[in-house]
Formats: C-alpha cells, structure tokens, sequence
C-alpha cells in the first residue's frame, strides 16, 4: 500500500499557503489582506516558513497517514 497522505497534505497547504490567493501576511497596505492576488518578497519569506512549519507539525508531529490500495 503506498502512503498518500503526505502528498494530500503539501498539496492542500501549499494551495492554502499561496501567497495572496485567500490571504496575504504582511499586505501591501496592511498587516493581513484577504483575496488581494498580488504578492511581495516578504510575504513570500512568511509564507514559506508557514508552510514549513505546518508540513512540519503534520508530517512529524500528528503523522497523518492515507493509505490508497
């Protein structure tokens, strides 16, 4: 049986994690912007550590296994 579950995983955090495509940390105007589509050197920077730190937290500390047959 192969484990899917941490390709399941990255897939969903990195749509979740896209800088400017729900959120946006730090915004071009503000400290959040939601939906704004657009994005910058630093929101690239915090968004990767966030998805460093979640693919992390998931993949070490939960083990979140998906078994397909």
């Amino acid at each position: 049986m192969l484990d899917w579950g941490p390709v399941f995983v990255s897939v969903v955090l990195f749509v979740l994690f896209t800088p400017g495509l729900l959120f946006q940390l730090p915004g071009q105007r503000r400290c959040v912007e939601f939906g704004n589509f657009q994005t910058s050197g630093a929101a690239v920077l915090i968004h990767t550590m966030l998805f460093f730190g979640f693919i992390c937290l998931f993949m070490f500390a939960v083990k979140i296994h998906l078994y397909v047959s």
